[in-house]
Protein backbone atom coordinates (compact mmCIF):
# COMPACT_ATOMS: atom_id res chain seq x y z
CA UNK A 1 0.00 0.00 0.00
CA UNK A 2 1.31 3.45 -0.94
CA UNK A 3 2.24 5.85 1.79
CA UNK A 4 -0.12 8.88 1.38
CA UNK A 5 2.60 11.25 2.61
CA UNK A 6 5.13 9.98 0.04
CA UNK A 7 2.49 10.12 -2.68
CA UNK A 8 1.66 13.74 -1.83
CA UNK A 9 5.35 14.62 -1.77
CA UNK A 10 5.90 13.12 -5.19
CA UNK A 11 2.83 14.88 -6.52
CA UNK A 12 4.12 18.18 -5.13
CA UNK A 13 7.45 17.68 -6.91
CA UNK A 14 5.67 16.83 -10.16
CA UNK A 15 3.57 19.97 -10.09
CA UNK A 16 6.09 22.46 -8.77
CA UNK A 17 6.75 23.78 -12.32
CA UNK A 18 3.08 24.70 -12.59
CA UNK A 19 3.56 27.35 -9.92
CA UNK A 20 5.25 29.32 -12.68
CA UNK A 21 2.04 29.64 -14.62
CA UNK A 22 0.09 30.68 -11.52
CA UNK A 23 2.76 33.19 -10.68
CA UNK A 24 2.46 34.77 -14.12
CA UNK A 25 -1.34 34.89 -13.91
CA UNK A 26 -1.44 36.89 -10.68
CA UNK A 27 1.45 39.13 -11.79
CA UNK A 28 4.67 40.17 -10.20
CA UNK A 29 4.30 42.88 -7.58
CA UNK A 30 7.81 42.95 -6.13
CA UNK A 31 9.57 46.32 -6.45
CA UNK A 32 11.64 46.68 -9.59
CA UNK A 33 14.77 48.65 -10.32
CA UNK A 34 15.14 49.84 -13.92
CA UNK A 35 17.64 47.97 -16.06
CA UNK A 36 18.84 45.69 -13.26
CA UNK A 37 18.97 41.99 -13.84
CA UNK A 38 16.22 41.49 -11.30
CA UNK A 39 16.33 39.10 -8.34
CA UNK A 40 15.76 35.38 -8.50
CA UNK A 41 12.56 34.81 -6.57
CA UNK A 42 10.00 32.11 -5.87
CA UNK A 43 6.75 31.86 -3.97
CA UNK A 44 5.89 29.21 -1.43
CA UNK A 45 2.59 27.33 -1.59
CA UNK A 46 1.18 29.52 1.17
CA UNK A 47 2.12 32.69 -0.70
CA UNK A 48 0.39 31.77 -3.96
CA UNK A 49 -3.06 33.39 -4.11
CA UNK A 50 -5.93 30.98 -4.63
CA UNK A 51 -8.13 31.67 -7.64
CA UNK A 52 -11.88 31.09 -7.69
CA UNK A 53 -11.68 28.04 -5.43
CA UNK A 54 -9.46 26.13 -7.86
CA UNK A 55 -6.74 25.28 -5.35
CA UNK A 56 -3.53 26.98 -6.45
CA UNK A 57 -5.04 28.36 -9.66
CA UNK A 58 -7.00 27.24 -12.68
CA UNK A 59 -3.97 26.50 -14.79
CA UNK A 60 -2.46 24.17 -12.22
CA UNK A 61 -5.80 22.46 -11.68
CA UNK A 62 -6.39 22.00 -15.40
CA UNK A 63 -2.96 20.53 -16.04
CA UNK A 64 -3.38 18.21 -13.08
CA UNK A 65 -6.58 16.81 -14.62
CA UNK A 66 -4.86 16.45 -17.98
CA UNK A 67 -1.98 14.55 -16.40
CA UNK A 68 -4.30 12.27 -14.47
CA UNK A 69 -7.09 11.63 -16.95
CA UNK A 70 -6.21 12.64 -20.52
CA UNK A 71 -6.45 9.84 -23.08
CA UNK A 72 -2.87 10.21 -24.39
CA UNK A 73 0.49 10.98 -22.86
CA UNK A 74 1.36 14.69 -23.06
CA UNK A 75 4.52 16.73 -22.79
CA UNK A 76 3.87 18.61 -19.55
CA UNK A 77 6.80 20.99 -20.06
CA UNK A 78 5.50 21.95 -23.49
CA UNK A 79 2.03 22.63 -22.08
CA UNK A 80 3.55 24.87 -19.43
CA UNK A 81 5.66 26.64 -22.05
CA UNK A 82 2.61 27.19 -24.26
CA UNK A 83 0.69 28.59 -21.30
CA UNK A 84 3.51 30.99 -20.44
CA UNK A 85 3.83 32.17 -24.02
CA UNK A 86 0.08 32.75 -24.28
CA UNK A 87 -0.07 34.69 -21.00
CA UNK A 88 2.87 36.92 -21.86
CA UNK A 89 1.64 37.34 -25.43
CA UNK A 90 -1.61 38.81 -24.12
CA UNK A 91 0.27 41.52 -22.19
CA UNK A 92 2.35 43.39 -24.79
CA UNK A 93 4.70 42.57 -27.68
CA UNK A 94 7.88 42.76 -25.61
CA UNK A 95 7.11 40.78 -22.45
CA UNK A 96 8.66 37.40 -23.14
CA UNK A 97 9.97 34.14 -21.75
CA UNK A 98 13.65 33.23 -22.11
CA UNK A 99 14.82 29.62 -22.09
CA UNK A 100 17.97 28.68 -20.19
CA UNK A 101 20.02 28.78 -23.41
CA UNK A 102 18.52 32.11 -24.40
CA UNK A 103 19.34 33.59 -20.98
CA UNK A 104 22.97 32.57 -21.47
CA UNK A 105 23.10 34.03 -24.98
CA UNK A 106 21.52 37.32 -23.91
CA UNK A 107 23.84 37.59 -20.89
CA UNK A 108 26.89 37.21 -23.12
CA UNK A 109 25.53 39.76 -25.60
CA UNK A 110 24.78 42.39 -22.97
CA UNK A 111 27.64 41.70 -20.54
CA UNK A 112 30.07 42.13 -23.43
CA UNK A 113 32.03 38.89 -23.05
CA UNK A 114 31.96 35.09 -23.17
CA UNK A 115 34.41 32.26 -22.53
CA UNK A 116 35.81 30.44 -25.54
CA UNK A 117 38.61 30.39 -28.12
CA UNK A 118 37.83 33.76 -29.73
CA UNK A 119 37.19 33.04 -33.37
CA UNK A 120 34.58 34.23 -35.86
CA UNK A 121 33.58 31.56 -38.35
CA UNK A 122 31.12 30.73 -41.09
CA UNK A 123 30.04 27.39 -42.57
CA UNK A 124 30.74 27.11 -46.27
CA UNK A 125 30.24 23.87 -48.22
CA UNK A 126 29.78 22.02 -44.91
CA UNK A 127 33.19 23.19 -43.69
CA UNK A 128 33.98 25.58 -40.85
CA UNK A 129 35.87 28.55 -42.29
CA UNK A 130 37.62 31.02 -39.98
CA UNK A 131 36.47 34.54 -40.82
CA UNK A 132 38.86 36.08 -38.31
CA UNK A 133 40.36 35.34 -34.92
CA UNK A 134 39.60 37.90 -32.21
CA UNK A 135 42.52 40.33 -31.92
CA UNK A 136 44.77 39.33 -28.99
CA UNK A 137 42.45 36.38 -28.31
CA UNK A 138 43.43 32.74 -27.66
CA UNK A 139 43.03 31.64 -31.29
CA UNK A 140 45.22 34.43 -32.62
CA UNK A 141 47.88 33.68 -30.00
CA UNK A 142 47.76 30.00 -31.02
CA UNK A 143 48.42 30.96 -34.65
CA UNK A 144 44.96 30.54 -36.18
CA UNK A 145 44.53 32.70 -39.30
CA UNK A 146 41.60 34.04 -41.33
CA UNK A 147 40.81 31.53 -44.07
CA UNK A 148 41.80 28.44 -42.05
CA UNK A 149 39.43 25.46 -42.30
CA UNK A 150 38.56 23.72 -39.03
CA UNK A 151 38.40 19.99 -39.84
CA UNK A 152 38.45 18.38 -36.39
CA UNK A 153 37.63 19.40 -32.82
CA UNK A 154 39.40 17.08 -30.38
CA UNK A 155 39.04 13.64 -32.00
CA UNK A 156 35.75 14.38 -33.78
CA UNK A 157 35.45 15.16 -37.48
CA UNK A 158 33.40 18.36 -37.94
CA UNK A 159 33.85 18.94 -41.68
CA UNK A 160 31.46 17.32 -44.13
CA UNK A 161 29.19 15.86 -41.44
CA UNK A 162 26.36 18.43 -41.49
CA UNK A 163 27.04 19.76 -37.99
CA UNK A 164 24.80 22.60 -36.85
CA UNK A 165 26.24 25.98 -35.85
CA UNK A 166 25.01 25.69 -32.25
CA UNK A 167 26.78 22.37 -31.80
CA UNK A 168 30.02 23.80 -33.19
CA UNK A 169 29.79 26.75 -30.80
CA UNK A 170 29.18 24.40 -27.86
CA UNK A 171 32.31 22.43 -28.73
CA UNK A 172 34.52 25.49 -29.15
CA UNK A 173 33.33 27.37 -26.09
CA UNK A 174 34.13 26.31 -22.55
CA UNK A 175 35.35 27.50 -19.15
CA UNK A 176 38.26 29.89 -18.94
CA UNK A 177 41.67 28.11 -18.83
CA UNK A 178 40.26 24.85 -20.21
CA UNK A 179 41.88 23.57 -23.41
CA UNK A 180 40.56 22.37 -26.76
CA UNK A 181 42.51 20.83 -29.65
CA UNK A 182 41.48 21.64 -33.22
CA UNK A 183 42.77 20.38 -36.53
CA UNK A 184 43.04 23.05 -39.20
CA UNK A 185 43.77 22.84 -42.92
CA UNK A 186 45.47 25.90 -44.34
CA UNK A 187 45.72 26.62 -48.06
CA UNK A 188 47.82 25.37 -49.89
CA UNK A 189 48.96 22.83 -47.27
CA UNK A 190 47.82 19.19 -47.52
CA UNK A 191 48.36 18.09 -43.91
CA UNK A 192 46.28 19.01 -40.86
CA UNK A 193 47.85 21.30 -38.28
CA UNK A 194 46.96 20.29 -34.71
CA UNK A 195 46.51 23.39 -32.57
CA UNK A 196 45.80 23.38 -28.84
CA UNK A 197 44.04 26.51 -27.60
CA UNK A 198 43.55 27.58 -24.00
CA UNK A 199 40.13 29.18 -23.65
CA UNK A 200 39.81 32.62 -22.13
CA UNK A 201 37.26 35.36 -21.54
CA UNK A 202 36.53 36.93 -24.92
CA UNK A 203 35.36 40.55 -25.09
CA UNK A 204 32.45 41.26 -27.41
CA UNK A 205 32.84 44.77 -28.78
CA UNK A 206 29.66 46.81 -29.09
CA UNK A 207 31.42 49.41 -31.26
CA UNK A 208 31.77 48.19 -34.83
CA UNK A 209 33.92 51.12 -35.86
CA UNK A 210 35.46 54.32 -34.49
CA UNK A 211 37.72 56.34 -36.77
CA UNK A 212 38.37 59.81 -38.20
CA UNK A 213 36.15 59.89 -41.29
CA UNK A 214 37.15 63.46 -42.22
CA UNK A 215 39.38 66.17 -40.76
CA UNK A 216 37.95 67.11 -37.33
CA UNK A 217 35.06 64.61 -37.77
CA UNK A 218 34.93 61.28 -35.98
CA UNK A 219 32.64 58.39 -36.85
CA UNK A 220 31.36 55.88 -34.26
CA UNK A 221 29.05 52.96 -35.01
CA UNK A 222 27.41 51.25 -32.02
CA UNK A 223 25.68 47.90 -32.65
CA UNK A 224 24.05 47.61 -29.20
CA UNK A 225 24.25 49.09 -25.70
CA UNK A 226 26.02 46.52 -23.54
CA UNK A 227 27.55 46.87 -20.09
CA UNK A 228 30.86 47.94 -21.65
CA UNK A 229 29.59 50.31 -24.37
CA UNK A 230 30.13 53.60 -22.55
CA UNK A 231 33.68 52.60 -21.63
CA UNK A 232 34.39 51.55 -25.24
CA UNK A 233 32.93 54.83 -26.50
CA UNK A 234 35.01 56.96 -24.13
CA UNK A 235 38.21 55.08 -24.97
CA UNK A 236 37.82 55.43 -28.73
CA UNK A 237 36.58 59.04 -28.64
CA UNK A 238 39.47 60.01 -26.36
CA UNK A 239 41.89 58.58 -28.92
CA UNK A 240 40.21 60.47 -31.78
CA UNK A 241 40.20 63.73 -29.82
CA UNK A 242 43.82 63.42 -28.71
CA UNK A 243 45.35 61.95 -31.87
CA UNK A 244 42.96 62.99 -34.63
CA UNK A 245 41.81 66.40 -33.46
CA UNK A 246 38.16 65.36 -33.44
CA UNK A 247 35.68 68.17 -32.83
CA UNK A 248 32.47 66.87 -34.46
CA UNK A 249 30.98 63.39 -34.42
CA UNK A 250 28.76 61.15 -36.55
CA UNK A 251 27.09 58.65 -34.20
CA UNK A 252 25.70 55.72 -36.18
CA UNK A 253 22.83 53.94 -34.39
CA UNK A 254 21.28 52.31 -37.46
CA UNK A 255 20.05 48.76 -36.80
CA UNK A 256 20.91 49.16 -33.10
CA UNK A 257 18.14 47.37 -31.14
CA UNK A 258 19.00 48.96 -27.78
CA UNK A 259 20.24 47.30 -24.59
CA UNK A 260 21.20 48.79 -21.26
CA UNK A 261 19.73 52.25 -20.68
CA UNK A 262 22.56 53.14 -18.30
CA UNK A 263 25.11 52.84 -21.13
CA UNK A 264 23.03 55.07 -23.41
CA UNK A 265 22.64 57.68 -20.65
CA UNK A 266 26.37 57.64 -19.89
CA UNK A 267 27.11 58.34 -23.55
CA UNK A 268 24.43 61.04 -23.71
CA UNK A 269 26.11 62.79 -20.77
CA UNK A 270 29.19 63.34 -22.94
CA UNK A 271 27.20 65.74 -25.13
CA UNK A 272 26.07 68.03 -22.29
CA UNK A 273 28.19 70.08 -19.89
CA UNK A 274 25.33 70.85 -17.51
CA UNK A 275 24.68 68.64 -14.48
CA UNK A 276 21.25 67.13 -13.68
CA UNK A 277 19.77 67.82 -17.11
CA UNK A 278 16.87 65.40 -17.64
CA UNK A 279 17.60 62.86 -20.38
CA UNK A 280 14.82 60.30 -19.93
CA UNK A 281 12.36 59.19 -17.28
CA UNK A 282 10.37 56.03 -16.72
CA UNK A 283 7.00 55.49 -15.12
CA UNK A 284 4.67 52.53 -14.73
CA UNK A 285 1.71 51.22 -12.73
CA UNK A 286 3.88 49.78 -9.96
CA UNK A 287 7.06 51.73 -10.77
CA UNK A 288 7.44 55.24 -9.45
CA UNK A 289 8.84 57.84 -11.80
CA UNK A 290 12.61 57.57 -12.11
CA UNK A 291 14.62 60.35 -13.73
CA UNK A 292 17.90 59.80 -15.57
CA UNK A 293 20.03 62.94 -15.77
CA UNK A 294 23.37 64.17 -17.05
CA UNK A 295 26.42 63.68 -14.86
CA UNK A 296 27.95 67.06 -15.63
CA UNK A 297 31.23 65.32 -16.40
CA UNK A 298 31.63 65.68 -20.15
CA UNK A 299 35.10 64.31 -20.93
CA UNK A 300 35.43 65.69 -24.45
CA UNK A 301 34.79 69.07 -26.12
CA UNK A 302 32.38 67.70 -28.73
CA UNK A 303 31.11 70.55 -30.90
CA UNK A 304 28.51 69.29 -33.42
CA UNK A 305 26.62 65.97 -33.39
CA UNK A 306 24.83 64.06 -36.12
CA UNK A 307 22.99 60.87 -35.14
CA UNK A 308 22.10 58.31 -37.82
CA UNK A 309 18.94 56.26 -37.25
CA UNK A 310 16.71 53.98 -39.30
CA UNK A 311 13.76 51.63 -38.91
CA UNK A 312 16.01 49.19 -37.00
CA UNK A 313 17.02 51.70 -34.31
CA UNK A 314 15.06 50.84 -31.18
CA UNK A 315 14.73 51.38 -27.43
CA UNK A 316 17.95 52.86 -25.94
CA UNK A 317 18.98 54.01 -29.43
CA UNK A 318 15.76 55.97 -29.78
CA UNK A 319 16.17 57.46 -26.31
CA UNK A 320 19.64 58.72 -27.16
CA UNK A 321 18.50 60.16 -30.49
CA UNK A 322 15.34 61.58 -28.94
CA UNK A 323 17.16 63.40 -26.13
CA UNK A 324 19.62 64.92 -28.64
CA UNK A 325 16.63 66.06 -30.71
CA UNK A 326 14.58 67.40 -27.79
CA UNK A 327 17.42 69.66 -26.69
CA UNK A 328 18.37 70.62 -30.28
CA UNK A 329 21.85 69.38 -29.40
CA UNK A 330 22.40 67.78 -32.80
CA UNK A 331 20.78 66.70 -36.05
CA UNK A 332 19.00 63.37 -36.51
CA UNK A 333 19.53 61.93 -40.00
CA UNK A 334 17.95 58.91 -41.70
CA UNK A 335 14.50 57.36 -41.42
CA UNK A 336 11.88 56.98 -38.69
CA UNK A 337 13.06 54.72 -35.89
CA UNK A 338 11.36 51.51 -34.75
CA UNK A 339 9.15 52.90 -31.96
CA UNK A 340 9.89 50.86 -28.82
CA UNK A 341 9.40 52.78 -25.61
CA UNK A 342 8.59 49.99 -23.13
CA UNK A 343 10.87 49.07 -20.22
CA UNK A 344 11.51 45.36 -19.62
CA UNK A 345 12.72 43.96 -16.30
CA UNK A 346 14.28 40.49 -16.30
CA UNK A 347 13.35 38.05 -13.52
CA UNK A 348 15.23 34.78 -13.23
CA UNK A 349 13.28 31.62 -12.50
CA UNK A 350 14.38 28.66 -10.40
CA UNK A 351 15.30 26.45 -13.39
CA UNK A 352 17.64 29.05 -14.91
CA UNK A 353 15.12 30.42 -17.40
CA UNK A 354 13.70 33.92 -17.05
CA UNK A 355 10.82 36.21 -17.86
CA UNK A 356 11.13 39.74 -19.16
CA UNK A 357 8.14 41.78 -18.10
CA UNK A 358 7.27 45.26 -19.27
CA UNK A 359 7.17 47.34 -16.08
CA UNK A 360 7.20 50.96 -17.29
CA UNK A 361 7.34 53.30 -20.26
CA UNK A 362 10.16 55.57 -21.38
CA UNK A 363 9.55 59.32 -21.78
CA UNK A 364 12.18 61.59 -23.30
CA UNK A 365 12.76 65.22 -22.17
CA UNK A 366 9.89 66.80 -24.14
CA UNK A 367 7.52 64.39 -22.36
CA UNK A 368 6.79 62.25 -25.42
CA UNK A 369 6.71 58.49 -25.50
CA UNK A 370 8.35 56.82 -28.48
CA UNK A 371 6.26 53.63 -28.24
CA UNK A 372 4.14 52.96 -31.30
CA UNK A 373 0.60 51.62 -30.90
CA UNK A 374 0.32 47.85 -30.41
CA UNK A 375 -3.42 47.34 -30.01
CA UNK A 376 -3.42 45.54 -33.36
CA UNK A 377 -0.76 42.86 -32.79
CA UNK A 378 -0.76 41.65 -36.38
CA UNK A 379 -0.16 45.17 -37.68
CA UNK A 380 2.53 45.71 -35.03
CA UNK A 381 4.36 42.54 -36.06
CA UNK A 382 4.30 43.57 -39.73
CA UNK A 383 4.94 47.29 -39.24
CA UNK A 384 8.33 47.34 -40.99
CA UNK A 385 6.94 45.44 -43.96
CA UNK A 386 4.11 47.98 -44.16
CA UNK A 387 6.61 50.85 -44.15
CA UNK A 388 8.31 49.35 -47.19
CA UNK A 389 5.03 48.74 -48.99
CA UNK A 390 3.51 52.17 -48.34
CA UNK A 391 6.64 53.97 -49.52
CA UNK A 392 7.70 55.45 -46.18
CA UNK A 393 11.27 54.14 -46.54
CA UNK A 394 11.64 55.79 -49.94
CA UNK A 395 9.61 59.03 -49.87
CA UNK A 396 9.47 61.61 -47.10
CA UNK A 397 5.90 62.60 -47.89
CA UNK A 398 4.83 59.02 -47.10
CA UNK A 399 5.71 59.40 -43.41
CA UNK A 400 2.56 58.98 -41.27
CA UNK A 401 1.10 62.17 -39.84
CA UNK A 402 0.95 62.35 -36.04
CA UNK A 403 -0.26 65.91 -35.59
CA UNK A 404 -2.35 64.96 -32.56
CA UNK A 405 0.83 63.86 -30.74
CA UNK A 406 2.88 67.05 -31.15
CA UNK A 407 5.57 68.07 -28.64
CA UNK A 408 8.19 70.81 -28.70
CA UNK A 409 11.97 70.90 -28.48
CA UNK A 410 14.04 73.36 -26.43
CA UNK A 411 13.89 75.92 -29.26
CA UNK A 412 10.18 75.39 -29.94
CA UNK A 413 10.43 73.05 -32.92
CA UNK A 414 7.51 70.66 -33.31
CA UNK A 415 8.35 66.95 -32.88
CA UNK A 416 6.16 63.89 -32.55
CA UNK A 417 5.61 61.02 -30.14
CA UNK A 418 3.86 57.70 -30.29
CA UNK A 419 5.68 56.27 -33.27
CA UNK A 420 9.45 56.39 -32.90
CA UNK A 421 11.83 59.27 -33.62
CA UNK A 422 11.28 61.25 -36.81
CA UNK A 423 14.56 62.39 -38.41
CA UNK A 424 15.34 66.08 -38.83
CA UNK A 425 16.82 65.23 -42.23
CA UNK A 426 15.21 62.39 -44.16
CA UNK A 427 17.42 60.14 -46.30
CA UNK A 428 15.48 57.64 -48.43
CA UNK A 429 16.43 54.03 -48.88
CA UNK A 430 17.40 53.35 -52.49
CA UNK A 431 14.33 51.69 -54.06
CA UNK A 432 16.62 49.35 -55.98
CA UNK A 433 17.14 47.52 -52.67
CA UNK A 434 13.79 45.87 -53.38
CA UNK A 435 15.28 43.96 -56.32
CA UNK A 436 15.36 40.24 -55.46
CA UNK A 437 18.17 39.36 -57.87
CA UNK A 438 20.40 42.05 -56.37
CA UNK A 439 19.68 40.75 -52.88
CA UNK A 440 20.52 37.20 -53.92
CA UNK A 441 23.75 38.38 -55.53
CA UNK A 442 24.76 40.27 -52.39
CA UNK A 443 24.04 37.22 -50.24
CA UNK A 444 26.73 35.27 -52.10
CA UNK A 445 29.48 37.85 -51.55
CA UNK A 446 30.83 36.47 -48.20
CA UNK A 447 31.20 32.96 -49.64
CA UNK A 448 32.69 34.32 -52.87
CA UNK A 449 35.33 36.25 -50.90
CA UNK A 450 36.26 33.09 -49.00
CA UNK A 451 36.56 31.11 -52.21
CA UNK A 452 38.91 33.71 -53.66
CA UNK A 453 40.66 34.68 -50.42
CA UNK A 454 44.09 33.22 -51.35
CA UNK A 455 43.92 35.24 -54.60
CA UNK A 456 43.03 38.43 -52.75
CA UNK A 457 45.72 37.83 -50.12
CA UNK A 458 48.34 37.45 -52.83
CA UNK A 459 47.13 40.33 -55.01
CA UNK A 460 46.98 42.89 -52.19
CA UNK A 461 49.84 41.52 -50.10
CA UNK A 462 51.75 44.18 -48.17
CA UNK A 463 49.32 47.01 -48.91
CA UNK A 464 47.99 49.29 -46.20
CA UNK A 465 44.22 49.77 -46.04
CA UNK A 466 44.50 53.17 -47.73
CA UNK A 467 46.64 51.65 -50.50
CA UNK A 468 44.15 48.82 -50.92
CA UNK A 469 41.25 51.28 -51.22
CA UNK A 470 43.03 53.17 -53.99
CA UNK A 471 44.22 50.09 -55.90
CA UNK A 472 40.90 48.23 -55.79
CA UNK A 473 39.12 51.19 -57.40
CA UNK A 474 35.67 50.14 -58.69
CA UNK A 475 36.18 46.37 -58.47
CA UNK A 476 34.71 45.98 -61.98
CA UNK A 477 37.30 43.31 -62.78
CA UNK A 478 35.54 40.98 -60.32
CA UNK A 479 31.98 41.57 -61.60
CA UNK A 480 31.74 38.72 -64.10
CA UNK A 481 33.41 36.30 -61.70
CA UNK A 482 30.98 37.24 -58.91
CA UNK A 483 27.96 36.87 -61.20
CA UNK A 484 29.12 33.43 -62.38
CA UNK A 485 29.65 32.26 -58.80
CA UNK A 486 26.24 33.51 -57.64
CA UNK A 487 24.47 31.83 -60.56
CA UNK A 488 26.25 28.58 -59.81
CA UNK A 489 25.17 28.65 -56.18
CA UNK A 490 21.72 30.25 -56.37
CA UNK A 491 20.37 29.90 -59.89
CA UNK A 492 19.74 32.43 -62.70
CA UNK A 493 20.38 36.11 -62.03
CA UNK A 494 19.37 38.72 -64.61
CA UNK A 495 22.34 41.04 -65.01
CA UNK A 496 20.10 43.73 -66.45
CA UNK A 497 18.06 43.73 -63.26
CA UNK A 498 21.08 44.19 -60.97
CA UNK A 499 22.96 46.86 -62.95
CA UNK A 500 21.24 49.67 -61.01
CA UNK A 501 22.94 48.33 -57.87
CA UNK A 502 26.29 47.46 -59.46
CA UNK A 503 28.21 50.24 -57.72
CA UNK A 504 26.85 49.37 -54.26
CA UNK A 505 27.33 45.63 -54.81
CA UNK A 506 30.95 46.05 -55.85
CA UNK A 507 31.55 48.37 -52.90
CA UNK A 508 30.14 45.69 -50.60
CA UNK A 509 32.52 43.20 -52.23
CA UNK A 510 35.40 45.61 -51.62
CA UNK A 511 34.32 46.02 -47.98
CA UNK A 512 34.15 42.24 -47.42
CA UNK A 513 37.63 41.80 -48.88
CA UNK A 514 38.91 44.59 -46.61
CA UNK A 515 37.29 42.81 -43.66
CA UNK A 516 39.25 39.67 -44.44
CA UNK A 517 42.55 41.37 -45.22
CA UNK A 518 42.51 43.87 -42.34
CA UNK A 519 39.85 43.97 -39.62
CA UNK A 520 36.15 44.51 -38.98
CA UNK A 521 36.56 48.31 -38.86
CA UNK A 522 37.99 48.23 -42.37
CA UNK A 523 34.62 46.86 -43.54
CA UNK A 524 32.82 50.03 -42.41
CA UNK A 525 35.56 52.38 -43.57
CA UNK A 526 35.09 51.03 -47.10
CA UNK A 527 31.31 50.67 -46.90
CA UNK A 528 30.86 54.26 -45.76
CA UNK A 529 32.49 55.55 -48.96
CA UNK A 530 29.15 55.15 -50.77
CA UNK A 531 26.71 55.31 -47.84
CA UNK A 532 24.07 57.99 -48.49
CA UNK A 533 23.28 58.55 -44.80
CA UNK A 534 26.96 59.07 -44.00
CA UNK A 535 27.36 61.38 -46.99
CA UNK A 536 24.45 63.51 -45.76
CA UNK A 537 25.92 63.63 -42.25
CA UNK A 538 29.25 64.90 -43.60
CA UNK A 539 27.48 67.43 -45.80
CA UNK A 540 25.73 68.82 -42.72
CA UNK A 541 28.88 68.93 -40.60
CA UNK A 542 30.77 70.77 -43.34
CA UNK A 543 28.36 73.71 -43.01
CA UNK A 544 29.64 76.76 -41.07
CA UNK A 545 26.76 76.37 -38.61
CA UNK A 546 25.27 72.84 -38.85
CA UNK A 547 22.54 73.48 -36.27
CA UNK A 548 21.17 76.33 -38.36
CA UNK A 549 19.26 73.82 -40.48
CA UNK A 550 17.06 73.12 -37.44
CA UNK A 551 15.83 76.71 -37.43
CA UNK A 552 14.19 76.07 -40.79
CA UNK A 553 12.14 73.16 -39.48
Amino acid sequence: MKDPQQSNARQWLVWTPLLLASMLVVGITIGMQLQSRGPVFSLSAEEIPRADGFGHGKLEELLRYIDAKYVDNVDRDKLIQDAIDQILGDLDPHSTYLSVDRVREESERLDGNFEGIGVEFMILDDTIRVVAPVIDGPSEEAGVLAGDNIITIEDSLVAGVGMETDEIIDRLRGPKDSQVRIGILRYPEKELRQVTIRRDRIPVESLDAAYMIDPEIGYVRINRFSATTAQEFNTHVREMVDSGGMKDIVLDLRQNPGGYLRSAVDILSQFFTEKNKLLVYTEGRTSQREDWKTSGRALFPIRNVVVLIDEGSASASEILAGAIQDYDRGIIVGRRSYGKGLVQEQYNLSDGSAVRLTVARYYIPSGRSIQKDYDDRVAYAHDLEERAQNGELYFQDSLPSLDTLAYYTATGRKVYGGGGIYPDVFVPLDSSYQDQDASRLQAQIPAFVFRRLPVFQQQYKGLSLDEFRKQFKSGAEWWDDLLAYAREKDGPIDEGEVLARKGEILNLLKARIARQLYDSQAFYIVLNERDNDVKEALKILHKPDPLSILLKK
